[in-house]
Order: structure tokens, then C-alpha cells, then sequence
């Protein structure tokens, strides 16, 4: 007897949180957690904390996936067991090179340690979880995925140019986590055009749920997050969120159209995680504005989103 087939749900989870509540401000120690019985969804759970020297986590669960990034400061020392080690290197920011991320199958448990050095006393991390199905992650090991290992992909053009880090893609042996680091330029647009992923449509469009974590060049900076759902869709009455997100939030993408822009004078960065029931980041666009992907053709790239070794002499 085969195994069934996954099951694969139509949308996304109606949702009817207040715009109020899809914003997630840190505490005051800048942690914060996103989950499913806070959001209302299926699967994705999502939180910060930083650790200070020497301060040890444990990470990991019988029947959840996680996924573990250093977002900055420090190297973190991941206890594996049986004598085995790994490091995750830290980075004095996230604009510095991609991160490093540890994967943790369901099962497993590691430890981490942030290492206490005299320039970096504390390491930000970022865990991102959700519950797995047996029959697909049964084989799944643990993976570090050192920065030297990140595909990097310029995506865009002209004021839409951002450079894309694909942490973990659908390539990836994972079951249903996804997560990519983007960089935006300060004047730039991302999640340009403004795409969707709340109807399992294949090959277009796939049911996602995300978050956006954000993080700036300078911590007193801000950049403008737009959540909306178009009238008549299947997931309720239409909703329109607009954000002046800052360094340590994060928005809760449940569905709809989602869009970002960094101010003119701040480069942004954010981190996305995302769970679904397919292994794809299949979209579909806001058909008021898939126009301007055409343009992109006849558009140069943004010079500083290029790698340093091909960026135009200033």
C-alpha cells in the first residue's frame, strides 16, 4: 500500500486579525514570537531573541522542522552531540554577507551558545518552525548552510533592483520551510510588483504563510509595508494595512498583496519565513501592476545592488 498523497489546502486560513495586530513590535529585549495560535494559521511559527555571552538555547522538537539563523553579532556554537560542533558566523550586520543557518529536522535537538567576544558580547537569532509530515521528512538530516552557500539573485531593475538570498529554497530537503533574506537599497521597491500567495492555483500560485522581520542600516530607521486583500476574494472583505515598519518588527503576511519600500535615505533589509504545503515560492501578481515587470527589459540594474567586483568606479 502507498503512502496517500499530502493534503494540499485550496487558501490560506480566512483571517479577520485587525491591522493593529498584523504589526509584531519587539519587547524590550528585542524578542518576539509569531505562531500558530497567535496568527491563526496552519503552520508557520517564527521568533527573535538575543543571546547574551555564553548564554546557551536548546532548538528543536519531535514533530517540527526548525531552522536557525545567526542574524548578528556573534558566532554561535551549535552542540550537536556525540563530540560534533558546528559554527554559525556571526556579522556585525545583516547588509555585511548572507547568514548562517542551521537546519534542524524533526527529531533532532541542538544547543547553541553564543560566543563571547570583546567586540561582540551578544548574537541575534531567528528560529523559524513548523510541524512536519512523516512520510516526506522521515530521511531529512540536519544541514549548516554556511554563508559561501547561499545563492544570491538580483532580482528587478531600475528602483526595483534587490539583491534576493535564498537561505533555504525549495531545492532544499527540507518539508514546508522557505526562507530568504532580501536587500533593498534606501529608495528601493521589493515584493515588486506586489505579489500573493493565499489560493493554491499550480504552477502559479501556491498557499504561503510569511512573515517579514525587518532590519535597517541605521536601528532609527523606518520602511513602508503594505498588506491588502483585493474585494471578492475568497478569504473575507477587503483589507488594507499600511506600516511604517522599524528595526526589530515584524509583519505577519496571512494573505493578500504585500509590497516594501525603503525610505530614501536608508538601506532596509528583512528576513522572510515561510510554510506551506508545497515545496515552491509560486505567486501571483496584482494584475493593476504586473505591467511593470516588462520594463524591467530595457532598465539598467540599480549599481549598488551589483557585487562590489562589477559595481561602476564612483
Amino acid at each position: 500500500m502507498t503512502d496517500p498523497a499530502p493534503e494540499v489546502h485550496a487558501t490560506a486560513v480566512p483571517n479577520d486579525l485587525s491591522v493593529e495586530r498584523l504589526r509584531v513590535r519587539p519587547a524590550g529585549d528585542g524578542s518576539l514570537r509569531v505562531d500558530p495560535a497567535s496568527v491563526g494559521w496552519r503552520y508557520l511559527s517564527f521568533e527573535t531573541a538575543t543571546l547574551q555571552g555564553d548564554e546557551s538555547r536548546v532548538i528543536g522538537a519531535p514533530d517540527h522542522e526548525s531552522a536557525i539563523v545567526n542574524v548578528s553579532g556573534g558566532d554561535l556554537v551549535l552542540d550537536l552531540g556525540d563530540g560534533e560542533e558546528a559554527v554559525l558566523a556571526g556579522r556585525t550586520t545583516v547588509f555585511d554577507r548572507p547568514a548562517s543557518v542551521f537546519y534542524v529536522p524533526a527529531g533532532g535537538t541542538v544547543e547553541v551558545t553564543a560566543i563571547q567576544r570583546a567586540s561582540r558580547t551578544w548574537t541575534t537569532i531567528a528560529i523559524a518552525s513548523a510541524p512536519t509530515r512523516a512520510a516526506i521528512s522521515a530521511d531529512f538530516g540536519p544541514v549548516w548552510v554556511r554563508p559561501e552557500d547561499v545563492r544570491i539573485e538580483i532580482r528587478g531593475a531600475g528602483r526595483s533592483t534587490r539583491e534576493i538570498r535564498h537561505l533555504i529554497g525549495p531545492e532544499f530537503p527540507a518539508d514546508r520551510l522557505l526562507l530568504v533574506e532580501v536587500i533593498t537599497p534606501a529608495g528601493n521597491w521589493s515584493s515588486w510588483p506586489p505579489h500573493k500567495h493565499d489560493v493554491d492555483d499550480m504552477p502559479t500560485e501556491a498557499v504561503l504563510e510569511e512573515v517579514y522581520h525587518y532590519r535597517f542600516r541605521r536601528p532609527e530607521a523606518w520602511g513602508i509595508q503594505r498588506l491588502y486583500r483585493a474585494p471578492g476574494g475568497p478569504l473575507g472583505e477587503a483589507r488594507d494595512g499600511v506600516w511604517a515598519v522599524r528595526d526589530g518588527e515584524t509583519v505577519i503576511v496571512t494573505d493578500g498583496y504585500h509590497p516594501f519600500v525603503a525610505t530614501d535615505a536608508d538601506d532596509a533589509y528583512y528576513l522572510n519565513a515561510l510554510a506551506g504545503d508545497r515545496r515552491t515560492m509560486a505567486c501571483s501578481f496584482d494584475p493593476a501592476l504586473d505591467h511593470v515587470r516588462e520594463r524591467w527589459a530595457s532598465e539598467p540594474l540599480d549599481p549598488r545592488v551589483l557585487p562590489a567586483t562589477t559595481r561602476p568606479a564612483s
